[in-house]
């Protein structure tokens, strides 16, 4: 079971040079994205959501593979 719901993905493949996956998710009920490149799932960047704001997020290295293979699938 999983621990997280994706909420949204956003595929950036227009881009000249790099292409990138953004998956938008909730976690123990707070929101958070993390950015991937899309040609290896590369971890470009991690934000979590709270009181209006974005901060770095620390997430599990089991959460983010999770996810990972979650996007591998869908993209």
């Amino acid at each position: 079971m999983n621990t997280y719901e994706l909420t949204n993905m956003i595929i950036d493949d227009d881009f000249d040079s790099e292409e990138y996956v953004t998956v938008e998710f909730t976690h123990d009920h707070l929101n958070y994205s993390i950015t991937f490149k899309k040609a290896d799932l590369e971890i470009i960047n991690t934000w979590e959501y709270k009181n209006g704001t974005s901060l770095p997020a620390n997430l599990s290295d089991s959460l983010v593979e999770a996810i990972r293979e979650e996007v591998k699938k869908r993209i």
